[in-house]
């Protein structure tokens, strides 16, 4: 069935093209006005790498906010399709709620409406063809520069050009089709005529995928007498369905947030649809009373057709605002989240991938996950228990008191918890950074490096594991000492970066783990001076020093590695803040120096 839509339609249209030529002009508009609105989005995505981002992090924490940044970014974009596609991406890496999400789809279903004022007050009314060359002319020049923002520029342009091209020959067709066919003797009166074009709008926007260009089709053919006020009415309506449409589309490849979100969507405007139906008479008279107000003439169909469309998109908002909240719990009722096996992703999808920012916030959200997954595998290589760790016990009193070592398969765990999601993390990097400026790419190289170290903690952790479990319960009280020293250190290190994972805010928190590498260093018995001390005294054996001494590097790669990704992972604010709190972080020769000091001092 799917494989035959396609054909029929290319084969509708064929024939169309061959009965008449002005159906070929009004299909060459619309074809012209589609690739306008492919060039604009394009060209808005190029601005995409941090100024829409930065703005939608700070207008969303409200939901009149939200509303707000949905209205001015989809009247300014005039394009309520990117504005979706990039609220279901933030959404889908986590960076706004749901509530937050649905008052943006909320603010675009009005803003979309300045559309059809800007068509029926200026597009119809001026000659428009004249401002589409110029703006083809240097869009194109500007879209073969090298610059990003050059590029983007000229794909704003070229699809402003494009979008004027196209309402002029869909407005010259019309014309032109008025004086061999009269489409309005299609015309249907009453509720079946209305319910009838509302379907008619919701299959032309489904098909095309987008509102502005059906509201265009439909201002047009009404300002050529080819459709009724009326049924151009119900045509809109069925337009405002049929732009769930790119929602529902740009949720399938998005997490249980992003399907949420489109059926919120659908929800909204199948409501606020079912209330213009139901209201029609009415509404119709509140526009010609605003439109008597505002100076628009009693046959100007085209701008009252805007009024109309604002009017019932706003009595929309107005209805379902208050019941967002509502929406909210009634959808992730209906749409629970489902529980993610440990080596599943839960942030990597195709929506994600959509957004530079929205990309890398998802690789560490899932680096995050990777991290609370070897935080209890090295935890319990040290014979720890997680709680124990993040608790404020004394660690050196946890450690005495777990003296029995945790039978644990760190093979087994890495290869069920960590290798499988660490694998789809760097796919996902390789994927998402075909796109990428190079100051993303670095955050995405630093974020795919902490994962590196996580594998590498884990693997450093198994090493030691084996002489650890069988040295913490040895008779010889100077080698069971040495190697729980090891546990509450790298017992410490993990405590340090589980507050760091609990108050990421605090930019002290990431400088503490110079501290605690000094301290490592410090306490090293291989590098202090203590193993020398235990081998004259006799208090270990030569086989038991070999392990301390291997096992000691370890743990200091563990501690290391640990360290490196909590800088990583933990820092705070912009790509900016964070590069200014890793470069005041130590250099592993600073700390060397520290260390010597410190030793010099004593």
């Amino acid at each position: 069935m799917k494989k035959a839509i396609l054909p029929t339609i290319l084969l509708v249209l064929a024939y169309g093209f061959w009965i008449s030529p002005d159906f070929k002009e009004i299909s060459a508009g619309v074809a012209i006005f589609l690739f306008g609105m492919l060039a604009l989005e394009e060209g808005f995505k190029a601005f995409t790498g941090g100024i829409l981002e930065r703005l939608l992090r700070k207008t969303t924490d409200g939901l009149w906010k939200s509303l707000s940044f949905g209205i001015v970014s989809t009247t300014l974009m005039q394009s309520s399709s990117l504005v979706s596609v990039i609220t279901i991406s933030f959404l889908s890496a986590g960076l706004i709620g749901l509530a937050a999400g649905i008052g943006i789809i909320f603010g675009a279903n009005l803003g979309t409406t300045t559309g059809a004022w800007l068509i029926a007050g200026f597009g119809l009314k001026v000659k428009i063809s004249a401002y589409a060359m110029p703006m083809l002319v240097f869009g194109v020049i500007l879209i073969f520069q090298k610059s990003k923002n050059l590029r983007g520029a000229g794909y704003i342009l070229t699809g402003l050009g494009f979008l004027f091209l196209g309402i002029h020959h869909m407005k010259e067709g019309f014309e032109a089709f008025r004086d061999t066919i009269d489409l309005t003797a299609f015309a249907v009166s009453g509720y079946t005529g209305l319910f009838l074009f509302t379907l008619l709008g919701v299959a032309a926007t489904v098909i095309m995928q987008s509102s502005h260009a059906t509201l265009v089709i439909i201002i047009t053919a009404l300002a050529a007498q080819q459709v009724t006020y009326e049924n151009a009415l119900a045509l809109a309506i069925g337009a405002n369905i049929g732009t769930t449409i790119t929602a529902i589309l740009g949720s399938m490849s998005a997490n249980v947030q992003g399907k949420r979100l489109a059926a919120a969507h659908l929800i909204f405007n199948v409501a606020t649809a079912a209330i213009a139906i139901g209201l029609i008479y009415q509404i119709g008279q509140a526009v010609n009373l605003i439109s008597s107000w505002v100076g628009i003439a009693a046959d100007d169909y085209t701008l009252k057709l805007a009024v109309f469309h604002t009017l019932f998109n706003t009595i929309g908002i107005v209805v379902m605002l208050p019941f967002i909240n509502r929406l909210v719990v009634f959808l992730t009722r209906i749409m629970p989240e489902k529980v993610v096996a440990a080596a599943t992703p839960k942030y990597l999808n195709d929506a994600a991938i959509e957004l530079p920012d929205t990309a890398i916030e998802a690789v560490r959200k899932e680096t995050l996950r990777l991290f609370d997954n070897a935080f209890a595998i090295i935890a319990h290589g040290l014979s720890l228990h997680r709680h124990d760790i993040l608790s404020d016990a004394d660690l050196r009193e946890v450690v005495k008191r777990t003296r029995k070592p945790i039978e644990i398969d760190l093979d087994a765990e890495y290869e069920t918890t960590v290798k499988g999601l660490y694998g789809e993390i760097v796919n996902f990097i390789s994927r998402a950074q075909v796109t990428m400026n190079e100051q993303q790419s670095d955050e995405l190289f630093r974020l795919r490096a902490a994962g590196r170290d996580i594998v590498e903690a884990i693997k450093d952790t198994k090493h030691m594991h084996k002489n650890l479990a069988r040295y913490i319960v040895a008779d010889n009280a100077g080698i069971r000492d040495e190697y729980n020293k090891i546990r509450v250190q790298l017992g410490e290190v993990l405590r340090r970066l589980g507050e760091a994972r609990e108050h990421g805010d605090d930019a002290s928190v990431i400088l503490s783990f110079d501290t605690l590498r000094v301290e490592m260093e410090q306490e090293d018995s291989t590098r202090n001076g203590k193993l020398e001390s235990l081998i004259r005294d006799k208090m270990i054996t030569p086989s038991m020093a070999t392990s301390l001494m291997n096992d000691a590097t370890y743990a200091y790669d563990v501690a290391k590695n640990l360290v490196q990704l909590g800088e990583v992972l933990f820092a705070t604010g912009d790509s900016g803040l964070r590069q200014a709190e890793r470069d005041m972080a130590l250099t592993e020769e600073e700390i060397d120096d520290v260390r010597s000091g410190l030793g010099k001092a004593k």
